[in-house]
């Protein structure tokens, strides 16, 4: 279909939905200042794909759909650079008392500059010497035509389909008076926070992580399917130029630079200019001060003569160019011993392996301890006591240990594994089902995480302890007043006024009043009747306060609306739990697990103890009748090859675990189930802590079936199913309001959207969440359709 069969209107969408990508990319790769979300930059992509697959005619090499090309076959071809891209000579911090003895070699390449050309103090360009791929772009007539690689410097490869996924590479250029021909040379880099994004996700599915964000550079952009390119989200900086026809470029490197920008390539924000050996040395410190806080990779600056004239006869010296050099800050990157392997405990009870070694300096720090992330990352490194390792330091990120040396490994290394209880309180480690990390289940008793536990138990949603903020609760850890929850329940108020009194002589903020004699006591009064308070609370609150894991809000609400009392929530085993709505195998675990810890049910014990009661329990919720019988137990136990029918329909001919046991296989394949089911559920069977596990599952349902009282009515609540999500500012309520009142009526809020969602209630300054639900057809009501829903059922 030629262009001119297009429908006009067809025509004039195309050219607005390119122009306003291409605004967008610019904006946001550039300019630095979004105007759009992802979502509504991904509509228009997909309504510009649409339209170019309908008709392909539309389809040309500038248009941003263009960002995924196909697949390289046989590898990538040779590229021959008409101009060599040629490396940089480098300079390095020595010894020495003054600047000059210290940068030695930055004060010859600037001497050598002033007597060639006889300038005082010549002008040059600087910039961060980014950490990354260097590569070269060449446009023809404003559209992207071919990319490759650095190369040997004479000779690189080809990688134009791959390049053609970075967003911060314009297709197109913007504006005009760009040469027929330009060639555009500059970095790819991939930025901190992507390459933490990227290593966390593949952690998380057992994948390879990154070694650096350098290594994660060049490997995206030398996949040989630019899909696999396109999904790590890589960015691009220009620094300078290569060949050059039918146009003219200004007569200076900084200017050059300005220029570029304005056509639309991204120009790190640190370029500047500096004059003579002392503005070389003082934007070398300022760089170095900002380092940690780049959003990317540097490993020093570079200083560039600014004006062409001048480059041009200072010429160049073997393969590199004497008007420029790269200024190198430390080595981010060391060798040394690996001498042990030790686990922290976090706040929240994550167990993290940590490398102890012998210390070395990384990029001007003495390291000797070394994140190792997770088990499975020492696993992926095969990291040994005793190894030679490589360790990393970039930016404000903890160093790493990012490869083992293993052809320098001692003989007699063993591999390293887990430990099975905490260090600190020696609580058992527990892995979470499907994920890498483990943590700490002790919970209110651990150390580590005290602070973090009593800080959670006293906040607003869950105890509600009104003036115990962080700082106290800190406070209270650290001046060792306090060791669990329960301890709050014994202060007084000449307890708080002596922490108080112990925090600001440590501070050194004492009040002249308190000095003088005169103490204030109203505010620690206050403290103690709120506390006294808390414990007049309901049964969800406290489970949440517990700050079990994966125990958000709604699952204590569910809890503690289904189960009824403490004492039955306490005496579940996991198998029971995953009958209730929204609980999966993993929660289920986390709170079977965390009341199987003497030390945790000694504390909620203790806070008993303490005179805690709850305003709402009751029996448990007579639904669980329809939920609860053996062949529910049999599908929660996830045995291998046996499936939700093969487990109803044991059930309904063995009904119990020992009626079960007493058939035998050839009865359950009579009964209709299938032998391989059959077979999975004799070898499940066979073993006697399942086996042990499932009749105690099975006894703890019975007991729970028992409580249910026999005359029991199931109420059905007006927006029971039904889940709804709520996004931007209400104007007549909060939204911690508005979702009280929606649960109770029986509604799960939610605080994303799914295909599942019923409902998203957008207020003002909606977001992301409000283009989720159009996007995914999902109902969307205002405010006041809302509040007459409440009206209408009269929720308080």
């Amino acid at each position: 279909m030629p262009p001119s069969a297009v429908p006009a209107d067809v025509l004039a969408r195309a050219a607005e939905l390119r122009s306003q990508i291409e605004q967008a990319n610019y904006r946001y790769h550039v300019l630095d200042d979004a105007d759009i979300t992802d979502a509504a930059y991904d509509r228009l992509m997909r309504e510009l794909e649409g339209l170019e697959s309908e008709y392909p005619a539309l389809a040309s090499p500038d248009s941003p759909t263009r960002k995924v090309g196909a697949r390289a076959q046989g590898g990538f071809a040779e590229v021959r650079h008409a101009i060599p891209m040629l490396s940089l000579g480098n300079a390095f911090e020595q010894d020495g008392e003054t600047d000059r003895e210290r940068f030695h070699e930055v004060a010859e390449f600037e001497r050598r500059i002033e007597q060639t050309l006889d300038r005082r103090e010549p002008v040059f360009s600087v910039e961060p010497k980014l950490d990354g791929l260097a590569i070269s772009l060449r446009y023809e007539h404003g559209v992207f035509v071919q990319g490759a690689t650095r190369g040997d410097g004479e000779t690189g490869e080809e990688v134009t389909a791959n390049l053609r996924t970075v967003r911060a590479i314009p297709l197109k250029l913007r504006g005009k008076g760009w040469p027929e021909v330009l060639e555009v040379r500059g970095e790819v880099i991939m930025l901190r926070k992507d390459f933490e994004a990227f290593n966390a996700y593949a952690r998380a599915h057992d994948e390879k992580p990154l070694a650096n964000p350098r290594n994660g550079a060049a490997g995206s952009l030398r996949q040989l399917d630019p899909a696999i390119t396109a999904k790590r989200r890589l960015s691009f900086f220009a620094y300078a130029i290569g060949v050059v026809e039918g146009g003219e470029l200004p007569p200076t490197h900084s200017a050059t630079l300005k220029q570029l920008r304005e056509w639309g390539f991204p120009v790190s924000p640190e370029v500047d200019i500096a004059r003579g050996f002392d503005g070389l040395i003082a934007y070398f410190r300022r760089i170095g001060a900002k380092r940690d806080s780049l959003p990317y990779d540097i490993d020093g600056v570079v200083y560039k003569l600014d004006d062409y004239e001048g480059q041009r006869e200072m010429g160049f010296v073997s393969r590199a160019p004497r008007w420029a050099i790269a200024h190198k800050f430390p080595a981010q990157e060391q060798t040394t011993r690996l001498l042990d392997i030790e686990v922290q405990i976090g706040r929240t009870g994550a167990a993290t392996p940590r490398a102890r070694m012998e210390p070395v300096q990384v990029a001007g720090v003495t390291v000797t301890y070394a994140t190792l992330h997770n088990a499975d990352q020492v696993a992926r490194l095969d990291a040994r006591i005793g190894d030679t390792v490589i360790v990393r330091r970039a930016g404000d990120v903890i160093p790493e240990v990012v490869r083992v040396v293993k052809d320098q490994r001692p003989p007699g290394t063993v591999p390293w594994t887990m430990p099975e209880r905490c260090p600190i309180c020696d609580s058992a480690l527990i892995r979470e089902e499907g994920a890498a990390a483990w943590r700490c289940s002790g919970g209110l008793i651990c150390a580590a995480q005290r602070k973090e536990a009593l800080i959670h138990f006293a906040s607003r949603r869950a105890m509600d302890i009104e003036g115990l903020g962080e700082r106290f609760a800190e406070a209270l850890v650290e001046l060792d007043i306090v060791h669990s929850p329960a301890d709050l329940y014994a202060l007084t108020v000449d307890s708080f006024v002596a922490m108080k009194q112990a925090i600001d002589e440590r501070d050194g903020t004492t009040p002249e009043t308190v000095k003088a004699g005169k103490v204030a006591t109203k505010w620690a009064e206050n403290l103690v009747a709120g506390i006294e308070a808390s414990k007049h609370t309901t049964l969800a609150r406290f489970l949440f306060a517990l700050g079990i894991m994966h125990i958000g809000e709604s699952t204590a609400k569910t809890l503690a609306a289904w189960l009824g009392r403490l004492d039955v929530v306490r005496a579940m085993p996991a198998p029971v739990l995953r009958v209730l709505p929204d609980v999966g195998a993993e929660v289920a675990t986390s709170i079977a697990s965390f009341f199987a810890q003497a030390g945790n049910q000694r504390a909620v014990d203790a806070l008993l103890d303490a005179g805690i009661v709850f305003s709402d329990e009751g029996a448990p919720s007579p639904q669980l009748r329809e939920r609860l019988d053996f062949g529910v137990l049999l599908d929660m136990a996830g045995i291998n090859k046996l499936g939700p029918k093969s487990c109803k329909l044991l059930a309904q001919h063995f009904p119990t675990l020992d009626r079960l046991l007493a058939a035998g296989s050839a009865h359950w394949i009579t009964a209709g189930v299938p032998q391989a089911a059959a077979a999975g559920l004799e070898t499940f069977l066979a073993d006697p802590a399942a086996r042990t596990a499932l009749r105690e599952a099975e006894a703890a349902m019975q007991r729970l079936l028992e409580t249910i009282p026999a005359s029991a009515v199931v109420a059905t609540a007006p927006l029971d199913g039904q889940t709804f999500v709520l996004t931007g500012t209400l104007a007549s309520l909060s939204r911690d309001e508005a979702k009280e009142r929606l649960e109770a009526l029986g509604a799960k809020v939610s605080g994303s959207v799914s295909k599942k969602t019923s409902v998203v209630v957008a207020g003002v300054e909606a977001g992301s969440k409000l283009d989720k639900a159009q996007e995914l057809g999902v109902p969307v009501w205002d405010e006041a359709r809302l509040l007459a829903l409440l009206d209408e059922h009269g929720a308080a």
